[in-house]
């Protein structure tokens, strides 16, 4: 049974004692009866503004240090390190050290490390999923941290430069989404339903990097713990003794105040909002079974059920930090405490523009750039011969990214490009027309720039509702319903009304002064105690 966070465990069961009392049975609603409801009560389309406040004014977001869930966890007695790999942390000896169960290491290991502790990111899925977590690696490093961030191989070039080591782990996720189990995402109409398959390919996934990531975490003191990767992280980090903190780049937790932004529906009341995250978390779970039974039977771990696990989580406030701003998505008021926005990790970006691209962006007006990012399409031949033919109706030259969609432009008026430094090209240009995925959002409002969403799929319809809520974008054209005439008149209007652009500048200037590394740095600096 899924408990809303926050409910005590004692007062969980006294009401199923209560119930069976009264002489009726508890009411034990059923993974799939929680589907069906929620199925029910969703509808299509793109996600209208789910957050029933504006965004906060400067006077409104007083600086203050986060909870973090660290001060007011409760404490619990230490264990003995288990598994194959002696005592990795806690509080060596079974001994009480009065600390949250976050805050354990070993005191060998916190002796070791007292200017800075052994950090390990995992995290897994397309290139906005893993960039974020090198620019955070980068300022752990330079607060003196060691970092390792394990990620899919094929992610490896983005941390040149950093200072942050890399631990590969297998799968392409770029293959899988063109395989044919990938390409029947799009045969879904509705997020559930592409929710559902993701869970069967991301099982999959997950079952063949679990080998990789116990590696990786033993060579840790700590773990931070992608979204992505949620439930197996904080399994591993149990069952190796290791404290751990989520990062987050999407607020995934339940809430009243907007429905689970992954399954791209409009909102559906209070209940019906937060019975949509609870239901993502119980898919999240499911979706992981397998791999963290496997951390048992194949590498001698010993780790809690899926549902001992989401309750442990829950009682213990374990902390998650999110990687985006209380500027564009305020933390909600029901959260629980250790849930909290810490601000964008910036991605380490390094690199020049190429040279055709200098050339294309000095030889005329400021073009827009479009790229649908990881993001991939049906039928790329179409969705590029409507971009272009949109960019001209509107009178405006075209940056078309290929991304994993396989886009592409001819004419003079056009230029085809491949992977660039986001941070280097946005703020070269008129608007930028993207996926809505979380990092392309967050490129776009530090670069300042007005913008179209397209969403795709997934949390994209929520970040489509924020850019439109804030008045950087004029709406949203969703790729199902995409044609040239519909998208012209959104560049037209991006470009034109000098509203957008205002807004955008106004909210990249007050995104500039948030530090979102500091955070992370002080609940590692409390674990180094």
């Amino acid at each position: 049974m899924i408990r809303p966070s926050g409910a005590a465990p004692g007062a969980e069961a006294g009401r199923r004692r209560g119930a069976v009392s009264r002489g009726r049975p508890p009411a034990r609603p059923t993974w799939s009866d929680r589907v069906d409801r929620v199925v029910r009560r969703a509808g299509p389309g793109a996600v209208r503004d789910p957050l029933r406040r504006p965004p906060p004014s400067p006077a409104a977001v007083p600086p203050q240090r986060p909870d973090l869930g660290l001060r007011r966890s409760r404490t619990v007695p230490g264990r003995a390190g288990r598994g194959a790999g002696g005592v990795r942390g806690g509080a060596g000896g079974g001994a009480d050290t009065g600390l949250p169960a976050v805050c354990r290491l070993s005191r060998h290991r916190a002796g070791r490390h007292t200017r800075g502790v052994r950090v390990v990111m995992m995290t897994a899925g397309s290139r906005g999923d893993v960039a974020p977590y090198t620019g955070l690696g980068a300022g752990l490093v330079r607060g003196g941290h060691e970092v390792t961030l394990a990620a899919h191989a094929v992610f490896e070039p983005l941390v040149a430069g950093s200072g942050v080591r890399f631990h590969a782990l297998p799968v392409d996720p770029r293959a899988e989404l063109h395989s044919e189990r990938g390409r029947r995402l799009h045969d879904s109409r509705t997020g559930i339903g592409k929710m559902l398959r993701l869970a069967s390919m991301a099982r999959a996934a997950a079952d063949d990097m679990t080998g990789s990531l116990v590696e990786a975490a033993r060579q840790g003191d700590v773990l931070l713990v992608g979204g992505a990767l949620g439930p197996l992280g904080y399994a591993l980090a149990e069952g190796l003794s290791l404290p751990s903190v989520g990062l987050h780049l999407q607020p995934l937790h339940a809430s009243r105040e907007f429905p689970a932004p992954v399954l791209g529906v409009r909102s559906m009341g209070p209940v019906g909002n937060r019975l949509s995250g609870l239901l993502l978390t119980a898919v999240a779970d499911r979706m992981l079974t397998g791999s963290v039974r496997d951390l048992e039977r194949r590498h001698g771990l010993r780790v809690p059920d899926d549902a001992v696990a989401r309750r442990t989580r829950e009682h213990r406030r374990w902390p998650v930090l999110h990687g985006f701003s209380e500027l564009v998505v305020p933390r909600p008021r029901d959260w629980r405490a250790g849930l909290d926005v810490a601000g964008y990790w910036w991605p380490h970006e390094t690199g020049r523009l190429p040279g055709e691209l200098e050339a294309f962006l000095d030889a005329g007006p400021a073009p827009v750039f479009v790229g649908l990012g990881s993001a991939t399409v049906p039928d790329p031949e179409r969705v590029s011969r409507r971009i272009v033919d949109a960019l001209r109706a509107a009178g405006l030259r075209g940056v078309v990214q290929q991304g994993w969609a396989g886009l592409a432009a001819e004419g003079d008026d056009m230029l085809t490009i491949g992977e660039v430094p986001h941070a280097l090209l946005f703020p070269r240009v008129a608007a930028v027309v993207h996926h809505a995925g979380a990092g392309t959002t967050a490129a776009v409002l530090r670069a300042g720039v007005p913008t179209v969403p397209v969403p795709v799929q997934f949390d994209a319809f929520f970040w489509a509702s924020r850019l439109t809520a804030l008045g950087v974008a004029p709406g949203a054209v969703p790729l199902r319903r995409l044609t040239s005439d519909a998208l012209a008149r959104a560049l037209r209007r991006a470009v034109v009304d000098d509203s957008h652009r205002a807004r955008a500048r106004a909210l990249a200037a007050r995104l500039a002064e948030e530090d979102g590394v500091a955070p992370v740095l002080t609940a590692l600096d409390r674990l180094a105690r």
